[in-house]
């Protein structure tokens, strides 16, 4: 049986020294971290920022203390993370079976693409009433507008992917007999799995948006109806407890795409 060679001492260091690296990276940005919000808290502790009007980290912690205890903060987050993740999945899956289509009839491409380019140069929260009163003031007005934010996004990365996969390997394909489908699923499709992730990392923002201004628009729970209503009431406490709620979750979804992109590439042994 095969075993392969120790890694030379040169190889060894050069590991050793990129951890090294990586380690010193991750410090640099928790110390950051804590310095902006050491230097918030101490900014209004010292009275030279107003804490009514941009509260400190030591309120927002006690915001966010209250919220656990009286159990909204599970209610708000999961509500939220429910719309983002199935408007995330929905506009990902059906603007990647959308731009499938246009590269397979160039007919198609040719018909849809005037839309594509109204649709994306279009505001998305002009649509928003629109979905309100064609849904009803609820959560499936909220995942339609993260749908339209991120399914135009999805369609075009996915379509110039597709049309700018090699064209000397298209050929060869074609050579040896391959069919359209073939081509798509055995060399057009794979070769896209890096645009794929980057459209993935892409729509964890759009989404977000999505929910949080559909929230603005109608809701009755989730952080965007936390936001709106702490800033009605003048309690910025409450709105900054949601926010940075909200970038915590943002992140978090973010890194779980990094997760499941790093385990496909090691599975398909792309790295």
């Amino acid at each position: 049986m095969y075993e392969p060679s120790a890694p030379s001492p040169a190889r060894l260091a050069w590991l050793q020294q990129q951890k090294r690296r990586r380690r010193t990276i991750r410090l640099w940005q928790i110390a950051l971290l804590l310095g902006l919000f050491a230097l918030w808290e101490l900014t209004t502790r010292l009275g030279l920022s107003d804490g009514f009007l941009i509260s400190s980290p030591s309120r927002v912690a006690a915001t966010f203390w209250q919220l656990c205890r009286s159990g909204e903060v599970l209610v708000h987050v999961g509500t939220s993370c429910l719309e983002t993740a199935v408007g995330f999945l929905a506009g990902t899956l059906l603007g990647t079976l959308i731009a499938v289509a246009m590269w397979w009839s160039d007919t198609l491409s040719r018909i849809l693409d005037p839309y594509l380019v109204v649709l994306n140069a279009l505001p998305k929260t002009a649509l928003g009433p629109i979905f309100i009163v064609w849904m009803g003031a609820g959560m499936g007005s909220i995942i339609a507008m993260t749908l339209a934010i991120s399914l135009i996004v999805t369609i075009l990365n996915m379509y110039v992917g597709f049309l700018s996969t090699g064209s000397e390997k298209l050929r060869l394909m074609r050579s040896l007999g391959a069919g359209r489908g073939q081509i798509l699923w055995m060399l057009v499709f794979p070769a896209n799995l890096p645009t794929l992730f980057n459209t993935l990392k892409v729509n964890v923002g759009l989404s977000w948006v999505g929910v949080i201004m559909g929230e603005f628009l109608v809701s009755r729970a989730g952080l965007g109806y936390l936001i709106v209503y702490g800033s009605q009431v003048f309690n910025m406490d409450l709105v900054m407890t949601s926010v940075l709620i909200l970038a915590v979750a943002a992140v978090a979804m973010y890194r779980l795409v990094l997760l499941v992109e790093k385990l496909l590439n090691h599975y398909w042994g792309l790295q």
